[in-house]
């Protein structure tokens, strides 16, 4: 059984990423915290909320490759390197690839790539499709604790935190390790 949002949930989801706020969302691990990666000032709060340096970076995901170009620059790789991108989305395989030049460093941290995925979890599609681009996703945890597995998990976690905006109760897709991450140049798995 496919398993999407209600339209009222989906555009109450769309009103807050388009209003400057934060979402808690399943992924195809964990949840996710999420926002519109052009609002500054959405990415400032997932990094407070998360308690996250913005050095390190954060991860686009979409509901395809067109919605990643604008922050990703897929020119620079291979047609080999791209066909192997290909190959794995949409899924939980998330891959490091050269950033278009003026992506903000709130997104790309202290590199000059950035971390992008093409997710098969229906609702993060849903969402990404009905946004018509992408969204920050990072885990919903601060930074030093364990990923949130479940609505209730966030909910605990964040309980009284008022920069989340809304977390969306809908299961995980059940992987259970993080979803790997790639690195586009060399093939290397970097988690």
């Amino acid at each position: 059984m496919l398993l999407l949002l209600k339209q009222s949930e989906l555009n109450d989801a769309l009103k807050i990423l388009k209003s400057q706020g934060v979402i808690a969302y399943p992924t195809e691990s964990v949840f996710g915290l999420g926002c519109d990666p052009d609002c500054e000032a959405a990415i400032q709060k997932i990094l407070l909320l998360k308690q996250r340096p913005a050095y390190k970076g954060l991860i686009l995901i979409a509901a395809s490759i067109e919605q990643l170009e604008k922050y990703a620059d897929f020119s620079l790789l291979t047609a080999a390197q791209l066909t192997v991108i290909k190959k794995t989305w949409p899924g939980p395989i998330t891959w490091i690839v050269p950033s278009q030049k003026n992506l903000s460093k709130l997104i790309s941290g202290d590199f000059e790539s950035v971390a992008v995925r093409v997710t098969a979890h229906p609702i993060v599609r849903q969402i990404c499709l009905a946004f018509d681009k992408p969204i920050i996703s990072t885990s919903a945890n601060l930074s030093s604790l364990e990923a949130a597995l479940s609505s209730q998990q966030v909910n605990k976690m964040f309980k009284s935190n008022t920069l989340l905006n809304l977390v969306i109760d809908a299961p995980v897709s059940g992987l259970s390790t993080p979803t790997q991450i790639f690195h586009a140049s060399t093939g290397k798995r970097l988690r």
